[in-house]
């Protein structure tokens, strides 16, 4: 199975860390081109630099002296960010586009209607319009160059050229750009109509960032880079999510005494087959010796050189044996 449809919803966008978050605004408009922002639950893998959210947005936004006040998402998912995650001074409108291939003319007139309708009710102030797909190049691209060419009779491409300049990559897509060169503009009938009324973010104050797990090695438990999937990894690599990472050391605890029992008692000699009896009792006995009743005569000792020999006395009777001589054993041999 290919890691396009191993694609999890704890996961980030492919190819997202390889595009700069906020493109400049367009000159002479009020559009802004940025990628998705993603909420904190996405990110909190990623390091502090590479972290871009709402949040993230209205500061970068801010610091070229600019205000926010509509965006309008085009992703084909509702799952990089919700309401909640939302400023609630931000505007937003959600217009579901399908990537890779040129949208049709219902999604082109929502496009239309929804920067018509801002415009309209803010024309007293300067706030931007605010555009991302996935990647905020191709079908971010591709509308916002359509309503200048369909709406302000722009040159298709001073349009383009316009668009790559300010969002800082250009768009990728061949299709697309065969439309917006060579396609037919489409129409603007009905742009005037309000199609779905801007829902406002409910986010009243910047969440506190929480941060990465920690590898805990000595408890074994392993942290994962971001855009891995378990699946890939072998099975001892893989995080149980039914049990909790064990603490580091497990502190010390006092108990009370331990209950008397036959493992706190000292060692029993008259049971132990491994060890003497202490000074103070009996004599030590073979644990598997015949009873009292049935002893076995001490072994006699054995024969041993004596002066007798060698002064060639005849007769010698060894101790305990019977009588024997030198000669009859020279004559008869060890039988005599």
């Amino acid at each position: 199975m290919s890691r396009k449809h191993q694609k999890k919803k704890t996961d980030i966008p492919d190819r997202w860390l390889d595009y700069t978050a906020v493109g400049r605004r367009l000159q002479g408009t009020r559009f802004i081109a940025f990628k998705v922002p993603l909420k904190q639950a996405l990110t909190r893998m990623l390091p502090r630099s590479s972290v871009f959210g709402p949040w993230e947005l209205l500061d970068a936004v801010s610091r070229d002296r600019q205000e926010l006040g509509l965006i309008i998402d085009l992703t084909f998912t509702s799952r990089y960010y919700d309401l909640q995650d939302l400023p609630a001074s931000l505007m937003f409108v959600k217009i579901f586009t399908a990537g890779h291939q040129v949208p049709s003319d219902g999604t082109i007139l929502s496009f239309k209607r929804a920067v018509n309708n801002f415009l309209r009710d803010n024309q007293d102030n300067d706030k931007l319009i605010g555009v991302h797909c996935t990647h905020g190049l191709n079908r971010t691209g591709y509308l916002i160059c359509r309503y200048l060419i369909d709406v302000d009779g722009m040159d298709p491409a001073e349009a383009v050229k316009l668009f790559n300049s300010s969002r800082g990559h250009a768009i990728e897509r061949q299709n697309y750009l065969k439309d917006l060169h060579r396609g037919p503009k489409r129409s603007n009938e009905g742009m005037e109509e309000l199609e779905q009324e801007p829902m406002r973010g409910q986010a009243m104050s910047k969440p506190t960032p929480t941060p990465p797990p920690t590898c805990l090695a000595a408890a074994s438990y392993r942290c994962f880079p971001p855009n891995v999937s378990p699946l890939l990894l072998p099975l001892r690599d893989r995080p149980n999510p039914g049990l909790p990472p064990p603490p580091l050391f497990q502190p010390y605890q006092w108990g009370g005494t331990p209950p008397q029992g036959d493992w706190t008692r000292p060692p029993r000699p008259e049971t132990n087959r491994f060890r003497p009896f202490p000074p103070s009792g009996p004599a030590w006995s073979p644990p598997y010796g015949p009873p009292e009743s049935r002893r076995w005569p001490a072994p006699q000792p054995h024969l041993q050189y004596s002066p007798s020999w060698a002064a060639g006395e005849e007769d010698w009777t060894p101790p305990g044996g019977r009588h024997s001589s030198r000669e009859g054993w020279r004559q008869n041999g060890p039988k005599f």
